[in-house]
C-alpha cells in the first residue's frame, strides 16, 4: 500500500484558544493514538500537507514525522468545518505490524461485461469495502471482475476471493450491477409479445 508522510509539530497548549491561533496559521491539529504507540501525541501539521491524503479516492498509509519520531498510522478520522469545509482537526491511528487493523479500501472493477456490450449501464453500488488484516497485506484497491455481468446481473462480496486479509461487510452486498436502460426495457417486453 502507498504511504504519505506527514511532517507535524508537538503542541502543549490544548485549548481552544490556541487551536484557533494554529487554524489562522494554516495549520491542522491532530491527534495519534493506538497500539504502535505508548501513549497519545497531540501535535499540528501544514494543512496543505493533507491534500494528497484526503482529497483522493486511494487510501494511504501514513508516515507521522514528528520532530524526528517516525509513526506508522492510517487516518482514522477528519473533521471539516460545516460551512467552508475546511479541514479542522484529524485523528490518527498508530498500529503495530504484527497486530491486525480495520480500514476501508476501494473496489476497482475490471474487465468487459456482455451485458455493457448490449448496452448496460455498469452501476458501482459500493465504493468501498471494510476489511481486516496485517497493514502489509491490505492492497491499494480490491480488484472486483466485471467479465461475466449480463443486463440486470450483480457482483457481491460473498462473489470475491481475497487472501491475507478478511472482508467484514456481510456477503449479501452489491459490489457493482449492470442496469438495463429503459430503451432496452421497452425491446425486451416487445420480443416476449412477439413470442406469444
Amino acid at each position: 500500500m502507498k504511504s504519505i508522510e506527514i511532517i507535524g509539530f508537538k503542541r502543549a497548549n490544548l485549548d481552544r484558544k490556541s487551536l484557533d491561533v494554529l487554524r489562522e496559521e494554516g495549520n491542522v491539529p491532530c491527534v495519534v493514538y493506538g497500539p504502535g504507540i505508548k501513549e497519545q501525541i497531540h501535535f499540528h501539521s501544514p494543512a496543505i500537507l493533507f491534500r494528497d491524503l484526503i482529497y483522493t479516492p486511494e487510501v494511504h498509509m501514513v508516515d507521522l514525522n514528528i520532530e524526528g519520531t517516525t509513526i506508522k498510522a492510517i487516518l482514522r478520522e477528519a473533521q471539516f468545518h460545516p460551512v467552508s469545509e475546511v479541514l479542522l482537526h484529524a485523528d490518527f491511528l498508530a498500529f503495530s505490524s504484527d497486530k491486525a487493523i480495520k480500514m476501508e479500501i476501494p473496489v476497482k472493477p475490471f474487465g468487459n461485461s456482455p451485458g455493457i456490450i448490449k448496452g448496460g449501464k455498469l452501476e458501482i453500488k459500493t465504493r468501498t469495502l471494510l476489511v481486516k488484516g496485517l497493514a502489509n497485506d491490505l492492497p491499494d484497491e480490491i480488484p472486483v471482475d466485471i467479465s461475466s455481468l449480463e443486463l440486470g446481473k450483480s457482483v457481491k462480496v460473498a462473489d470475491l476471493n481475497v487472501e491475507k486479509f478478511e472482508l467484514l461487510n456481510s456477503p449479501n452486498v452489491t459490489i457493482a450491477t449492470v442496469g438495463i436502460p429503459r430503451a432496452l426495457r421497452g425491446k425486451k417486453g416487445e420480443e416476449e409479445e412477439g413470442e406469444v
